[in-house]
């Protein structure tokens, strides 16, 4: 029974990818501090920060929407990063393998989440 938004499998599983995010943006040079180290947080946590705040609002099923909406919108973000990062030598190609799958799972999450409050 969902009677919170941490009881939603989409909000665990961005959340688990937040922190092994923000754990490999420690792994990137201090110079990128500002740059893509900033970039992955804040994208990562904004996934389970939207779904949560959305949850928070869900007695309009269109405002719930719009936040789920977002939620994917960083989703997508984090794979471009993914790629951006692994292609810059960051990231080998184990991690972004990982990395990828995780969000494309999570994308599929909030599709079927959307779907299912039209």
């Amino acid at each position: 029974m969902i009677r919170n938004y941490d009881d939603l499998d989409v909000y665990k599983k961005s959340y688990e990818a937040a922190l092994e995010a923000y754990t490999l943006s420690k792994k990137l040079p201090k110079e990128e501090a500002y740059g893509l180290t900033s970039q992955v947080r804040r994208a990562s946590l904004s996934i389970p920060l939207n779904i949560a705040e959305g949850y928070g609002k869900r007695e309009s099923i269109a405002e719930f929407k719009r936040y789920l909406y977002m939620a994917k919108g960083s989703c997508d973000e984090m794979k471009v990063l993914a790629d951006f990062i692994k292609d810059l030598g960051y990231l080998d190609g184990g991690e972004h393998e990982v990395m990828k799958t995780t969000y494309d799972e999570i994308g599929k999450m909030l599709h079927g989440l959307i779907k299912h409050w039209k």
